[in-house]
């Protein structure tokens, strides 16, 4: 793994579990503004650098990152502006191309996970995907519908 990689894997993951307290407090409704700062630079970071590594034409990867990207600006506008409702879906959308990215990365890095799936087209992956936004669709939902967290 190259040094570049390297810090790729760690500024994500980095972005994921951050994203992941982020979630956590729109459930509980605590703003956790140095979790959210980290986890949009990091998420931005994120994006930002997958589009240094080699160019192979547009691939899955490029268009997650353009529409994260999309995603996260709205996310920045709606956190600084106080608009915690879309802020908490444009968040947890960004959060959740993080996961899925993982996904990806996982069952093609991963021994155990690449034998289980070695095309990363078997059913075992559509399904991790569809179980991850399933969970952050019902996150951002119960977040709102408690209306407890509230920006600004």
């Amino acid at each position: 793994m190259s040094t570049f990689t390297l810090i790729h894997v760690v500024i994500s993951l980095i972005g994921i579990f951050t994203g992941l307290v982020m979630v956590y407090g729109f459930l509980v409704g605590a703003k956790l503004p140095a979790w959210n700062l980290v986890f949009l630079v990091m998420t931005i970071a994120t994006s930002v650098t997958g589009f240094f590594f080699p160019f192979h034409g547009i691939t899955p990867g490029i268009v997650v990152g353009v529409i994260s990207l999309v995603v996260l600006a709205v996310a920045v506008v709606a956190w600084r502006k106080g608009w915690s409702k879309t802020y908490i879906v444009t968040a947890t959308i960004a959060e959740f191309f993080n996961v899925l990215v993982l996904i990806v990365q996982s069952f093609e890095k991963i021994a155990p996970l690449h034998a289980l799936a070695p095309k990363g087209t078997e059913p075992i992956t559509n399904v991790a995907k569809v179980v991850a936004l399933v969970l952050f669709v019902a996150a951002a939902w119960v977040a709102i519908r408690r209306g407890r967290f509230v920006l600004g």
